[in-house]
């Protein structure tokens, strides 16, 4: 089959590797339908997340139909058409008994397309199949599901339930890539006052816009004090949603919250980001980090299904399987090109 491949920093080959077969009894493999670029692949093209090994198959968000099952495997069978998430769970170690999944020491966790061969390919190998892949009903297209594999409830869970978004708050988002707008999307779930979505790209920008921000400004000509004066009292937002992940944008959403605020940070970072500590001790915020759990997923799913989320214009590019590596290349100078979620497809 062909698959993307990651040869180090800067380095990646589309072509033929292996097929995945059954290794564990929980395992199924799942031909893959539809598939797409998350920031993170792009992350690690840049070396930002060294234990992705040389000739790692990339990506960790697909639809597909299952075409093998290992023997342990109850809940999933040939035939199925799923979702195959980012986040794979063993059900059994402390933390899935919580619903962290993210956070699974059973073998789970963030492992497609980082510790393991992931979904940019014709056909994956998907770990705890009962757990980590979701059946998909009829009226919910590939493309459409394929925002339910990552952004969507990372967005939800790392940003606004991390971040408490509630009725009434200002919700400041720097990043208006996909992450961000997701983060948009699953915030008005919450009735906020008021959303600010900061970004470089007026491209991204309209898009939030679009998407349900009530305010937008590019971050080359607002500072942060331009961005508290569009709080109701000018203190500042309750809540700002990292979601680049450089250390621009994480002090600048320090420096946008008001006293008792909360920062919520999404993005991944390459990079150490300096925390203020000699400015932030006397201001009671609260910082959070996380990894998503996709413990949301059945819930957004039953939410997209009954056409409560508008993500109609998240994807704005597509393209067929084996176009992966132009669809890289679009989607890397999004910045120029006013891509947003990339979509691949098997023809």
């Amino acid at each position: 089959m062909k698959a993307l491949t990651y040869h180090g920093p800067g380095r990646r080959t589309w072509g033929e590797v292996p097929d995945p077969v059954v290794v564990d009894p929980e395992d199924a493999v799942v031909r893959v339908d539809a598939v797409t670029i998350c920031g993170t692949d792009l992350h690690i093209l840049k070396g930002d997340v060294p234990e992705v090994t040389d000739g790692r198959i990339l990506g960790h968000e697909a639809v597909g139909t299952v075409v093998e099952t290992g023997p342990g495997v109850r809940t999933i069978a040939v035939g199925d058409r799923v979702l195959v998430s980012c986040i794979s769970a063993c059900g059994r170690c402390g933390y899935c008994r919580q619903g962290a999944y993210g956070q699974c020491t059973g073998g789970g966790g963030w492992i497609l397309g980082h510790l393991i061969d992931g979904t940019q390919a014709e056909y994956v190998r998907t770990p705890f199949a009962d757990n980590s892949l979701h059946r998909l009903p009829d009226s919910v297209t590939d493309e459409a599901a394929l925002l339910l594999a990552d952004i969507l409830p990372t967005s939800f869970e790392v940003g606004v339930r991390n971040g408490r978004v509630s009725p009434g708050d200002t919700v400041v988002i720097v990043g208006a890539g996909p992450i961000g707008l997701a983060a948009i999307i699953t915030a008005r779930l919450y009735s906020p006052g008021r959303i600010i979505a900061v970004d470089l790209a007026d491209s991204r920008l309209d898009a939030a816009k679009r998407l349900g921000a009530d305010e937008v400004l590019n971050a080359a000509r607002a500072d942060a004090a331009a961005i508290r004066a569009l709080s109701p009292d000018g203190l500042g937002a309750d809540v700002a949603i990292e979601a680049v992940g450089v250390p621009e944008t994480f002090e600048l959403c320090t420096r946008v919250v008001r006293p008792g605020g909360r920062v919520a940070n999404v993005g991944v970072h390459g990079k150490p980001a300096t925390l203020h500590l000699e400015e932030l001790w006397i201001k009671n915020l609260t910082i959070t980090t996380g990894l998503v759990d996709t413990n949301t997923t059945p819930l957004l799913l039953d939410m997209l299904a009954a056409g409560r989320l508008g993500t109609a214009d998240l994807v704005t590019n597509r393209f067929g399987l084996d176009e992966m590596p132009d669809a890289y290349d679009v989607f890397a100078d999004a910045g120029n090109n006013g891509a947003l979620k990339v979509a691949l497809f098997r023809t």
